[in-house]
């Protein structure tokens, strides 16, 4: 007898649709899955069967056939053992075919019969939800992940048995979760109102959170250049609906959501070591799953002593960073992960660390520092928006009793700049914030004034600014305007902007 269930499996951060076909037939006893199954799909054979038995149902010895259709694709993970089961179950005679006509089933199943969770149910309750509206049967430690998409008619037993008898019963309860209580965004408890001093690095960092830009952080060890990127996070906006769920859709691809929290209510912060492989921060695999860059989208990726990461690692950055999205080829297909991040690097002036410090004697030659700078090429240099050297704090200050300006103070400003953002580019698809905007539409309808364009096209001239450092230029100006509350780019804005450009060896050397 042949039986056909629907399920579903991910690729990338995207669902798609999986017929599990079932035949049973004479013929010496023996299981074959096929459809391009991995190992983790191949061995469920074994779990299917002792699920069956120990749940109660009878495996007849028959040459049994499964097929995974579409059969070109690749499938991985351990998420068709509950439609396997179902399939089974419908070719002997066990389980109406009516009873599973509307359902599509995904879940891992313990030999016990539990129905145990899976990763990407977030995708695939999107992907059901919006193209066949049929009940999804997840497992119940997914459900409040799937009950984040409301359209979507969910099931969630907690094992084999009880589903069978649910299904025989024409009666499968929808689960009531109320998931996004669980999406309150709880901010860091590091504030920059502890920094002390700092305040060229605190403003630069502001304009980055409040325009989605790029930054790196330029200055001696003990600076406090990791403890100022820490605080990131703490200033930056509250996640949108819309970007909550694509975050949470990559997290769940990648099994890093927590448990019991179903939905992600901040912005990422991702810190990677400086050891890390290039498909560790791209992605990638046998089976693609998203890297560091994927999982700081529409938060920060923080790369701590940027030039002691391979050069190779660091240049395989240019292409998210322009495109917001990484593409991962294979032979079979190629997989695209989004990567809508905000750089924030931090490293040293020179090997010795002391270049540019007026109570510090630097040790490096100028081809020392020459060279210890190139390990940053000039098109990755030209990719980030903001350069900022971060001087050493005098000790007599840290004693001050003073506070600085609160974290909260600051995100404020930036929810402010944001909101003026999401509305100027409300008709522009895909774009949320100035970082993201293209250069030409800025440079036309950014709002820059008559002085603040002379003085930008002089400084071109000048300093020899590329194209792209150009329109880079642009956007942080931009984003100082909107901080500011202004709609016209003025010169101070264009000046302020131009501050943070790089530096070259001799300005590192006489910084002071």
């Amino acid at each position: 007898m042949l039986a056909a269930i629907r399920s579903a499996a991910v690729l990338g951060i995207d669902a798609y649709d999986v017929t599990v076909e079932v035949d049973t037939a004479r013929g010496l006893p023996n299981w074959t899955i096929v459809g391009l199954p991995t190992g983790a799909v191949k061995e469920s054979r074994e779990r299917v069967s002792a699920a069956l038995i120990n749940a109660g149902f009878t495996v007849p010895p028959r040459r049994i056939t499964i097929n995974l259709s579409p059969a070109d694709v690749r499938k991985a993970g351990s998420s068709f053992d509950l439609p396997i089961a179902l399939g089974m179950l419908v070719a002997t005679g066990q389980l109406s075919v009516d009873a599973v006509r509307d359902l599509v089933a995904v879940g891992e199943l313990g030999l016990d019969g539990t129905i145990r969770p899976v990763r990407g149910a977030l995708p695939i309750a999107r992907h059901v939800a919006h193209a066949t509206g049929a009940l999804l049967v997840l497992p119940r430690a997914n459900v409040a992940e799937g009950a984040l998409v409301s359209a979507a008619r969910l099931a969630a037993p907690a094992t084999l048995g009880e589903l069978v008898v649910g299904l025989n019963a024409g009666a499968l309860p929808h689960p009531v979760v109320d998931a996004r209580c669980d999406a309150v965004a709880v901010r860091p408890a590091d504030d920059f109102a502890d920094v002390v001093g700092q305040e060229s690095a605190k403003r630069a960092l502001e304009i980055a959170a409040a325009g989605g830009h790029n930054v790196v952080l330029i200055g001696p060890p003990g600076a406090g250049k990791t403890m100022l990127a820490r605080r990131v996070p703490s200033i930056l906006p509250t996640l949108t609906e819309e970007e909550a769920l694509e975050v949470t859709a990559i997290h769940s691809v990648a099994g890093l959501l927590p448990p019991g929290q179903p939905l992600v209510g901040v912005r990422p912060f991702r810190a990677p070591h400086h050891s890390i492989s290039g498909a560790g921060l791209i992605g990638g695999g046998s089976a693609p799953r998203p890297g560091e860059v994927s999982l700081a989208h529409h938060g920060v990726l923080f790369l701590d002593e940027l030039l002691e990461f391979s050069r190779h690692v660091v240049e395989s950055l240019r292409q998210p960073m322009e495109d917001g999205r990484v593409v991962i080829a294979r032979a079979s297909t190629s997989i695209a992960f989004p990567a809508r991040f905000t750089l924030v690097g931090a490293m040293n002036p020179c090997p010795c660390g002391n270049a540019g410090e007026p109570s510090r004697v630097c040790s490096c030659a100028a081809s020392d520092i020459a060279r210890y700078r190139a390990r940053l090429s000039g098109p990755m240099a030209d990719r980030v928006d903001l350069h900022v050297h971060v001087g050493a704090v005098p000790l007599r200050e840290l004693s001050s009793p003073a506070r600085a300006e609160s974290s909260a103070t600051i995100r404020a400003r930036v929810e402010d700049a944001r909101a003026r953002q999401r509305a100027r580019y409300a008709r522009l698809a895909g774009v949320t914030c100035n970082a993201h905007a293209s250069g030409r539409w800025l440079d036309a309808h950014g709002g820059l004034d008559r002085a603040a364009r002379e003085l930008l096209t002089a400084a071109a001239e000048r300093v020899d600014l590329t194209a792209r450092g150009y329109h880079r230029v642009v956007r942080v100006a931009r984003t100082i305007a909107d901080l500011d509350g202004v709609e016209r780019v003025l010169a101070p804005h264009i000046a302020e902007a131009l501050r943070f450009r790089p530096a070259t060896v001799d300005d590192v050397r006489l910084h002071a």
